[in-house]
């Protein structure tokens, strides 16, 4: 009876540590980032390229919101990039047993 509590138990926390570093990659601060400057940097952008005379003209001749934009865009592309090529890694059990 022991035996099968145990196993039950190991495939528990199995799971558990699954969904744990699922939850991790799901939650990484680099994919919220990067997800929110690709939007706003489409918006933006979209709103440099349909700027008036008159807007570019309030900003000394430089259309703000197109560079702005698209400097958004490449931050945001450098965040999900960076997501990409270094993902979370997943914790250990040896993590786990020094805390």
């Amino acid at each position: 009876m022991s035996e099968h509590s145990e196993r039950d138990l190991q495939r528990e926390v199995t799971e558990l540590q699954g969904k744990s570093a699922t939850a991790a990659r799901l939650f990484d601060i680099r994919r919220i980032i990067g997800g929110l400057f690709v939007v706003y940097g489409i918006i933006v952008t979209i709103a440099g390229i349909t700027a008036s005379d008159a807007d570019i003209d309030k900003a000394e001749g430089v259309n703000i919101n197109l560079w702005t934009g698209l400097g958004m865009l490449a931050l945001g592309l450098f965040f999900l990039a960076w997501l990409r090529l270094r993902p979370v890694a997943p914790p250990t059990t040896a993590d786990d047993a020094t805390e």
